[in-house]
């Protein structure tokens, strides 16, 4: 049976994205690349979502930070200790727009994806606000650590 209306894309040129992460080069956290690294998965200037692999030693430490746009954590390994919880190997959790948590700690080695909407506010309470993370700054990220500069 045919459909009522023509549902082919007007631009032909549009694809999915793939992202093969074993071609993916890890980069080192710049607040703390001993313990702390990521691979930039996906980025949208459109919509300001975006999608990153991290891997944290145990011992790394995520500042306390608020989501001003909803996101969504898939731990592949390891442990996290998120707020009064520990999140494993498995574990999904989708943390809503607004959410203000506290330091968020890796118990042991960890592997996990993290999707979010947009940014990321990272603070203080005797310092204010300490850092930001969102599409642009993981472009920047990616930019200088890229191996033409």
């Amino acid at each position: 049976m045919a459909l009522p209306q023509e549902i082919g894309p007007l631009n032909a040129e549009l694809m999915d994205t793939l992202v093969r992460t074993r071609d993916v080069d890890w980069i080192p956290d710049p607040g703390d690349p001993k313990r702390g690294s990521m691979k930039i998965l996906w980025t949208c200037e459109e919509t300001g979502r975006w999608a990153v692999l991290f891997r944290w030693l145990k011992g790394y430490v995520a500042p306390q930070h608020k989501h001003l746009t909803a996101a969504h954590t898939f731990v592949l390994s390891g442990k996290l200790q998120v707020r009064d919880g520990t999140l494993e190997a498995g574990d999904y959790v989708y943390e809503r727009n607004g959410m203000i948590h506290g330091a968020t700690e890796a118990l042991e080695d960890t592997e996990y994806l993290f999707l979010c909407d947009g940014p990321v506010l990272f603070f203080e309470e005797s310092k204010g606000f300490t850092g930001y993370l969102g599409w642009e700054e993981l472009r920047r990220i990616e930019q200088a650590s890229s191996p033409a500069n």
